[in-house]
């Protein structure tokens, strides 16, 4: 008997979904100059919307939009903001109201993350992922919450896996995030009388990632990860549950967490050796890619 166990298929939206299903509707992304947000991004350019992305880097999200409407036909207007900066979200919100008069759809996925124990992280270093996560969140919804009720339009929140377990060297993401899943449920009650969405997507490993590359550490083979569907995750992945999400289908579902990590997380071992990283951390050094 095999002890290869099964693989799941990796689809393209388009393999599922209707094209056409956006036609006429407009999404605001933060963090999708690259990765899971440009990924997010892409897949509803896919299936007609057009978009902006926004990021701290103006060179790579004009790149990307480049790219984005070369590979969908479809506009994606570039600006540049900090989530921090409550003012540049509002410029770009402005912006993107006098191209394309709406905004349908917000993916809040800016997000800053690395390796360290919480006894070594400054508090600068908190207090600017928190910044990002939590209070870029909040910020993005306070500039575009007037568009979404206007359009009885939906929030997507890009939130994690690790922080409903404890996870080690992850303290300051942990918070960040859980702050970002309460931020949504809020929303989602607040909300839904004026028609608007609020639901959180929670990736777990996903491959060729900016974020995966920092976390998963310099690789001396002692990091082990288990995948009950058989992989990793796939950005297609994250892709397809935003089409849903955003789509009529999920018209009657808010205030809700979709981990789409294929239930890894209910295997998982830690990402550096547990208790020898707590207890001797300058021992795995080698694997923690971020600040200490």
């Amino acid at each position: 008997m095999s002890s290869q166990g099964f693989v799941a298929p990796q689809s393209v939206s388009s393999s599922v979904f209707k094209d056409g299903i956006f036609n006429g509707k407009v999404v605001f992304c933060t963090g999708g100059g690259s990765g899971i947000c440009r990924g997010m991004t892409q897949a509803m350019m896919r299936h007609g919307a057009n978009a902006t992305i926004v990021g701290r880097k103006l060179d790579r999200v004009t790149q990307t939009a480049k790219e984005l409407m070369a590979a969908t036909g479809k506009k994606c207007l570039p600006c540049q903001a900090d989530v921090r900066h409550p003012q540049a979200l509002k410029d770009a919100v402005a912006k993107t109201i006098e191209l394309y008069g709406r905004i349908d759809f917000v993916i809040c996925g800016a997000a800053g993350n690395f390796l360290a124990p919480i006894s070594a992280v400054s508090e600068n270093a908190f207090r600017t992922v928190v910044e990002i996560d939590t209070l870029g969140t909040y910020n993005t919804v306070k500039a575009t919450i007037a568009h979404l009720r206007a359009t009885k339009g939906a929030y997507i929140h890009v939130s994690a896996m690790m922080h409903y377990k404890g996870t080690p060297l992850q303290a300051h993401v942990s918070a960040a995030k859980a702050g970002v899943d309460a931020l949504s449920a809020a929303l989602a009650v607040e909300e839904g009388p004026h028609g608007v969405r609020s639901n959180v997507i929670a990736p777990g490993a996903t491959a060729g990632t900016e974020g995966m590359d920092r976390l998963e550490g310099k690789g001396d083979g002692s990091t082990e990860y288990l995948y009950p569907l058989g992989r990793m995750g796939a950005i297609s992945d994250i892709e397809n549950a935003t089409v849903f999400l955003f789509s009529e289908a999920a018209s009657y579902i808010t205030g809700q967490i979709l981990p789409v990590d294929g239930a890894s997380e209910q295997v998982r071992t830690q990402v550096v050796p547990y208790p020898l990283s707590v207890l001797e951390p300058e021992k795995v050094k080698n694997m923690i890619k971020g600040k200490l």
